[in-house]
């Protein structure tokens, strides 16, 4: 099947296929709102103070949530059957929808940890939590951007990745599960994505898409959006400016509604191609990234990528403007300043969303 064939195809059976939870409501294009979620990565600095899944519920209730998102295994106290469940019960009682992730799957990667055993072993317990808890998705990933400079490049952790989730395919069929591959850290682009999720098969796979991540593999997050919203399962949201350097550019992600992302249009684009389907805050900021694309080094790691296959991006950067960096003050602890500008940070974001976007069912 030919690229443009797939995408018309795969448009129609991914719509289809991420309806989720009949207790979500449809996008905001008919009058109804859209599912809102926290992400648990922006809650990160809270780990000093032993935030698990049952913390951040809490918190997603306190802050009238619709769901919350925990995308890797860390979060869980344990994954014994009995402690799971009693997570599921706390969610339902705050009518709050889980939706889990098991990290990366790429044997070979740079990043893969055996903490849960090969990746096959890591997908088995993924599967089996994501069930457990009621997720419709196993969120999964190669790594990063440091992928693509080992030897052979990214393809060997792509062919690796497909293995892994066509070996796992028919246990997460018979679960109920679909695989949301991530684009994480810049180490895949929008046509590799695609490519992926053909070969493992749209039925059994989709995306777990970050736009601040198609932003730093050197795409217009709007453009990502267009071609990888059908197949999205799942997604974390997050705004972001860039700006020229010496090198290249540079990147950083700020809260919801303060950067270059026309928010309204995004969110109602992902809605509307995913009705249903929660739109996940992963706030992260305060940290600027370099994108050194002026230098050959850099260039090592897309031997395949044209320039003329970056011109959106480059339209942005010349749009862009630095961000400020926040720092504590003085005498303040540098832990407690992540804590509160993490929370802070999160709190703009999900009020943005509310008032600008239609999203939270309890608003």
């Amino acid at each position: 099947m030919q690229r443009r064939q797939f995408i018309a195809a795969g448009a129609i059976g991914a719509v289809s296929a991420v309806s989720q939870s009949s207790a979500f409501c449809m996008n905001d294009t008919g009058g109804k709102r859209i599912p809102l979620g926290l992400d648990g990565h922006s809650m990160r600095s809270m780990r000093f103070k032993k935030w698990k899944a049952t913390q951040l519920i809490e918190f997603a209730a306190e802050q009238t949530l619709d769901a919350a998102l925990f995308n890797g295994l860390h979060y869980f106290e344990s994954l014994e059957a009995s402690y799971l469940k009693g997570l599921k019960d706390l969610a339902d009682r705050h009518e709050i929808k889980l939706y889990t992730g098991a990290g990366g799957i790429a044997n070979n990667g740079k990043q893969f940890k055996d903490t849960w055993g090969t990746a096959e072993e890591l997908l088995t317990t993924g599967i089996r939590v994501a069930k457990t808890l009621g997720s419709p998705v196993v969120n999964v990933r190669i790594g990063s951007i440091d992928d693509r400079f080992l030897d052979g490049g990214i393809q060997p952790r792509i062919d690796e990745a497909v293995r892994v989730l066509k070996a796992s395919s028919s246990r997460a069929r018979d679960a109920g599960i679909k695989f949301g591959f991530e684009n994480h850290a810049a180490d895949l682009r929008s046509e590799e994505l695609v490519t992926l999720v053909e070969e493992v098969g749209t039925d059994v796979c989709g995306l777990m898409l970050d736009p601040g991540n198609g932003l730093w593999a050197m795409e217009d997050p709007m453009k990502h959006l267009e071609t990888l919203a059908p197949y999205t399962v799942c997604n974390s949201i997050r705004d972001y400016t860039v700006w020229p350097s010496e090198d290249g550019a540079i990147f950083q992600w700020m809260a919801v509604g303060e950067g270059m992302m026309d928010v309204p249009k995004y969110v109602d684009t992902l809605a509307s191609a995913n009705p249903g389907m929660p739109i996940f805050v992963e706030s992260i900021s305060n940290s600027a990234r370099p994108i050194p694309y002026l230098t050959r080094e850099y260039w090592k790691a897309y031997p395949n990528l044209d320039a003329s296959q970056i011109i959106d991006f480059l339209k942005l950067v010349r749009k862009g403007k630095p961000a400020k960096i926040d720092k504590p003050a003085e005498g303040q602890d540098e832990k407690t300043f992540d804590q509160e500008h993490e929370r802070n940070e999160f709190l703009r974001s999900i009020a943005y969303l509310r008032e600008h976007c239609g999203a939270g069912l309890k608003s």
